[in-house]
């Protein structure tokens, strides 16, 4: 058994953004129990600001289990019933990354999206399974008000109830519910976004420098490691080709958050990209 405190798919997009040099903080729920203190000792020797962690007294901190086998792993999940709210943010935070919460925070959602709507902060949205289940009419507002949406080849199919098979079809059928950047995974095949003139990209993996250890946050790395980017000025071609690299990363470490990067690493590695690690038009 490997204990690893304050994962999750935003804490895990929340240190690799710090570690790619921008200022994070978490907005979460905890219990008032010693698990939440560890995840609250964790974030803070990762520099993620907790002032918006909310501890509350007779609940318990959530604990997920990772059932590893070889790279692969099943995750097993109980979402905690708290009464999710944004805090009153002193300043408008840049940029939400928004995903996973239990299937009771419905109303979290539509509270997400009115304050972006109504304020100079922009959405990245990475549904999880209850946000993809729930379908698309209950969460109309989080897609209009969504500047980067990522998802997966299959969660894309399900989210617009499709059986296309071409995936920058799939990504143009997803701005059309609103995200202005939505970026599509397809695994081993790659990673694939559309920019503002509506020219698709594809961007293949950064290449393993040894077999995968654990999965686990490979695409929350991927994901956060692309909004990084996009918050630094990077076009959606450019931050195609940092995500892979993270994700790389990720793979070689048990858990989530081990093996994400500096960016001064990270440009190292793309420094030294193979030759056919490039953006390509689709």
């Amino acid at each position: 058994v490997i204990v690893v405190p304050a994962v999750g798919n935003s804490p895990n997009a929340a240190v690799a953004a710090h570690r790619l040099g921008l200022e994070t903080g978490l907005v979460s729920d905890i219990g008032h129990d010693k698990f939440g203190k560890e995840c609250l000792d964790a974030l803070r020797q990762e520099g993620v600001h907790t002032d918006f962690v909310k501890q509350h007294e007779g609940l318990k901190t959530n604990y997920h289990y990772v059932l590893r086998y070889g790279p692969e792993r099943t995750i097993l999940i109980n979402h905690e019933t708290y009464p999710y709210s944004l805090p009153d943010f002193p300043i408008a935070p840049k940029f939400f990354y928004f995903s996973s919460v239990g299937e009771h925070g419905l109303p979290y959602h539509h509270e997400i999206a009115e304050y972006v709507k109504n304020n100079e902060t922009k959405l990245a949205f990475q549904p999880g399974t209850f946000q993809i289940k729930v379908g698309v009419d209950a969460l109309r507002d989080v897609y209009e008000n969504t500047e980067i949406f990522f998802c997966n080849k299959e969660e894309a199919q399900e989210i617009l109830k499709s059986k296309e098979q071409d995936i920058p079809t799939l990504v143009r059928m997803l701005r059309e519910l609103g995200p202005t950047i939505p970026v599509v995974t397809d695994g081993p095949m790659g990673a694939f976004t559309v920019d503002a003139d509506d020219q698709a990209w594809h961007m293949p993996m950064y290449p393993d420098p040894a077999p995968p250890v654990d999965r686990t946050g490979a695409g929350d790395s991927f994901s956060s490691t692309f909004t990084s980017a996009i918050i630094l000025g990077k076009d959606p071609a450019e931050a195609l080709s940092w995500g892979p690299i993270n994700s790389m990363s990720v793979v070689q470490y048990v858990g989530a958050q081990a093996g994400l990067l500096s960016r001064e690493k990270l440009q190292e590695y793309l420094a030294n990209r193979p030759g056919d690690y490039m953006p390509r038009k689709v």
